[in-house]
Formats: structure tokens, C-alpha cells, sequence
């Protein structure tokens, strides 16, 4: 009887070892998913601000490229207007020597 005793006893701890170990490995999972979640959301940020800084960065160096790019064509225009400026004044005075010979 004593024996019977015995293994129901063992039986009973082991069951409850069982259950505690089923619960360990629970709660163990879970701090694991709760743990790849926040990694998941510490990437995610640090993907969203990469993405913003990049942004920044093209916007900006898209600003600087266009203001040099206006200087650019600002000064072009500028030799052009001279240059076409000082040949209109030979053709006028060209067109003018011509009328005075008629």
C-alpha cells in the first residue's frame, strides 16, 4: 500500500512539475515574441528616420543644386545679353551707314 502511496506521489509531482514547466516555457515564449516586437519597432523607427534623413538630405541638396543652377543661367543670360547687345550695335550701325550711302 505504502508503494501505491509512493507512485501516486511521484505521479502528482510529476504532473506538477510538468505544468510548471509548461508554464515556464509560456511565459518564456512570450517575453521571446515580446522581445522580437520591440525589435521589430526600434527597426521600424530606425528605418522611418533613415527614410526622413535621406529625404532632408535630397531636399536640400536639390535646393543648392537649383539656386546654382539660377546663378548659372542668371550669368549665362547675362554674357548673351552683352554679347547680343554689342552686335546690335554694329548691325545699327551698319543699317544706318547703309541708309546714309543711299
Amino acid at each position: 500500500m505504502e508503494l501505491i502511496k509512493q507512485i501516486k506521489q511521484a505521479e502528482a509531482e510529476a504532473q506538477e512539475i510538468i505544468k510548471q514547466a509548461r508554464a515556464a516555457s509560456a511565459k518564456e515564449a512570450e517575453e521571446a515574441n515580446a522581445a522580437r516586437d520591440q525589435q521589430f519597432k526600434q527597426a521600424e523607427a530606425e528605418r522611418k528616420e533613415a527614410i526622413n534623413k535621406a529625404v532632408n538630405e535630397a531636399a536640400s541638396s536639390a535646393t543648392k543644386e537649383m539656386e546654382e543652377l539660377k546663378a548659372k543661367a542668371q550669368k549665362e543670360r547675362s554674357q548673351l545679353e552683352q554679347k547680343a547687345g554689342a552686335g546690335m550695335d554694329k548691325a545699327i550701325a551698319k543699317v544706318v551707314e547703309y541708309l546714309k550711302s543711299l
